[in-house]
């Protein structure tokens, strides 16, 4: 029987790496071996960047990488290093950035050619194994025949990407003081208001969400309609927003049967998913649909609320560690979306008519001659008892099928934000036991991801650690701890969350340009040191490190968190005025700091005080209960005169107290 050949790539922890590691390229992974050997044969090197859950990944892994003639041209001619794009977001970032140079969009797989030192000559996304064929071909005679001209090529495209280092608005002078203001005018609400009129200019007005295709759910913009709407009660933007909220919750972008999200709609009705399904996107709707049952009381969002939580808490996304996996892929023995589709006559079989009905399931299909699970017309997600029956039935049926691919390693970041999304919907709806689940996972990641010098790492998988955590996992981290404390009033997390936010701003922040830098200062060089300023799919590192900071230092009255957050949102306002549909989160975070909200004390661990502000939608609002911490806000109320008092405070000066949640809701209430 003969032995699989493998590569480098078997001795990687990285699953995305793994599912490479017997290809017949002889890949290396991303590292200093592989850039000295590239210098030693005097040899490019191609670098392929993407992700374990990446259709696109897999259909050029099969087609190129597992054949032979396309391995013996790579072989014989350049170095392949292979990147985990979610392990190393730093190196994925530097080379996007030249992809999108160069062809004026991205996407994954990233295919780029580099000389010996990491510099990018060539760069692209996917490539059908001809094109690859030729593109490798005449590299190799041009690098043969005319290397001064690629070497001009890595120089002049390397510049560009030096360039698009700096945040955007770099032109001004922020040579400054930490605390001194970048440019003249603090943003105010003008932020929330440019963003949202941004949106709502190019909103699609039957299916919600960006005109066109595809779509992405972007929970950010969800946010910025929601909090205008909140601020100014504009109704366009409530509008936009539910409409949007119920399209994306209707459609087959939610998984009716098992919960949660896919990546993205591939069309504009939100009916055909890009199936794989990301714990980012997850944890960033869990927060939409939540603050959406907290501003309408609406039952439909209670539901999906619920069932994306039963999704995150159940294997196999929940490890046994208590953490989360990071994705499960689009494809399951070998074809995309087959374990989430349909055909009309299993459906008929297993749940019966009237379910294939509500589902629109249909003979024909929806989509390649199978169906695809939805609610047309955006209808009522709530089930009868008989079609919640028939639901179960088909839940479990689909049980039994082979389950699309895991990507198991514990990324820092997307953990740290669902904790923060779990803490946010459990004291909402008063679950104390998805609580509990945040604050185990929060002990999970400071065991598997904290070195023991403290230093945060970036992933963990199979007892192995990976790279240092970037500055999007400190951002997190910040997060996620500053509201466990609010959500368990247990100190210790307002203390992780100093000592995480005083680590973001010592290794990320930059003295000289403003914002933070995604590498470290400990972090090994790349031919870049770049800054995520601009919001996508996901908040950008410097968008939730706004955040972040602005509301553990209006929590611990800490002003240096606060000016520092302060001064980025100063220096992006420039860049936000000119495309205010690039800051989102950004936005958010400015009203935060130039709006904010309430700050409650409740002395002692009477939840009953707590809950009118857990309930109720409170953008900016901070929360200190149970156990006291170094805070202004505790002043004068740790002795047992002040225990069952609540103080609801605005801008440190507090009402009187009050002794009663019904006083406490109408003090919440009088804003």
């Amino acid at each position: 029987m003969p032995v699989a050949r493998t590569n480098r790539l078997v001795h990687q922890t990285s699953p995305y790496l793994l599912q490479h590691a017997t290809n017949p390229v002889d890949w290396y992974p991303w590292g200093p071996e592989a850039f000295e050997a590239a210098r030693t044969r005097q040899v490019p090197i191609l670098v392929s960047v993407g992700y374990s859950a990446c259709h696109w990944c897999h259909v050029m892994a099969h087609e190129s990488f597992e054949d032979d003639e396309v391995a013996q041209l790579l072989n014989a001619n350049f170095v392949a290093v292979k990147v985990d794009r979610e392990e190393r977001p730093d190196v994925d970032a530097v080379y996007m950035e030249a992809v999108q140079l160069v062809t004026g969009s991205g996407g994954w797989p990233t295919t780029v050619l580099a000389l010996h030192d990491g510099r990018p000559f060539w760069a692209g996304t996917y490539l059908p194994r001809p094109q690859l064929l030729a593109l490798l071909a005449r590299v190799r005679e041009v690098w043969e025949q005319r290397r001064a001209d690629v070497e001009r090529d890595a120089a002049s495209l390397t510049d560009a990407v030096r360039r698009g280092a700096a945040l955007p608005g770099h032109e001004l002078d922020v040579a400054r003081s930490p605390t001194a203001s970048a440019c003249p005018g603090a943003p105010g609400e003008g932020a929330l208001g440019a963003v949202a009129s941004a949106l709502l200019a190019n909103h699609d007005p039957e299916w919600g969400g960006r005109a066109g295709a595809p779509k992405f759910p972007q929970p950010a913009n969800l946010e910025v309609l929601a909090r205008h709407w909140y601020r100014t009660g504009e109704e366009a933007a409530a509008r936009a927003w539910r409409l949007t909220l119920d399209a994306i919750s209707s459609g087959g972008t939610y998984d009716h049967l098992g919960g949660g999200f896919a990546r993205y709609s591939t069309d504009r009705r939100w009916l055909v998913p890009h199936f794989e399904k990301m714990l980012y996107d997850n944890a960033l709707l869990l927060r939409s649909y939540t603050h959406a049952w907290q501003l309408t009381g609406a039952p439909r969002y209670r539901q999906v609320v619920e069932e994306t939580v039963g999704y995150l808490l159940a294997p196999p996304m929940r490890l046994p560690e208590r953490a989360w996996a990071s994705a499960e892929d689009a494809d399951s023995e070998g074809t995309e979306g087959r374990f989430y589709t349909w055909d009309h006559a299993e459906v008929v079989e297993v749940a019966g008519a009237d379910l294939a009905a509500w589902y629109g399931v249909t003979p024909e299909g929806n989509w390649e001659g199978r169906n695809i699970l939805w609610r047309p017309g955006r209808g009522d997600l709530e089930r009868p008892a008989d079609l919640e029956r028939a639901r179960a039935a088909l839940f479990e049926r689909r049980s039994r099928r082979v389950r699309p691919g895991l990507d198991d390693k514990v990324l820092t970041e997307w953990n740290a934000m669902a904790v923060a999304a779990l803490c946010a919907a459990g004291t909402a709806f008063d679950r104390s036991d998805w609580t509990s689940e945040a604050v185990a996972t929060a002990e999970a990641l400071c065991k598997l991801t904290r070195r023991s010098d403290g230093r945060w790492l970036r992933s963990w998988r199979a007892g192995q650690q990976g790279p240092p955590a970037f500055c999007g996992d400190y951002a997190w981290l910040t997060d996620a701890f500053t509201r466990l404390y609010e959500a368990t009033g247990h100190a210790r997390w307002a203390e992780e969350a100093v000592w995480a936010a005083k680590d973001l701003e010592r290794l990320f922040w930059d003295p000289d340009g403003g914002g933070f830098f995604t590498c470290g200062r400990d972090a090994p060089p790349l031919v870049a040191r770049l800054k995520d300023a601009y919001d996508g799919a996901a908040p950008a590192a410097n968008s939730v490190a706004a955040s972040a900071l602005g509301r553990l230092g209006h929590l611990t009255g800490d002003r240096h968190m606060t000016d520092v957050a302060l001064r980025l949102v100063e220096r992006l306002w420039p860049a936000m005025q000119r495309t205010p549909s690039g800051f989102p989160a950004m936005a958010l975070a400015a009203d935060e700091l130039t709006v904010g909200g309430a700050e409650v004390v409740v002395a002692g661990e009477d939840t009953a005080l707590v809950r009118p502000v857990f309930e109720r939608y409170l953008p900016g609002a901070v929360l200190a209960w149970g156990e006291p911490f170094a805070s202004p806000l505790w002043e004068g109320r740790t002795g047992p005169d002040s225990a069952g008092r609540a103080f609801v405070c605005h801008g440190y000066r507090c009402e009187l107290p009050v002794t009663s949640p019904a006083e406490v809701a109408r003090l919440l209430d009088a804003r």
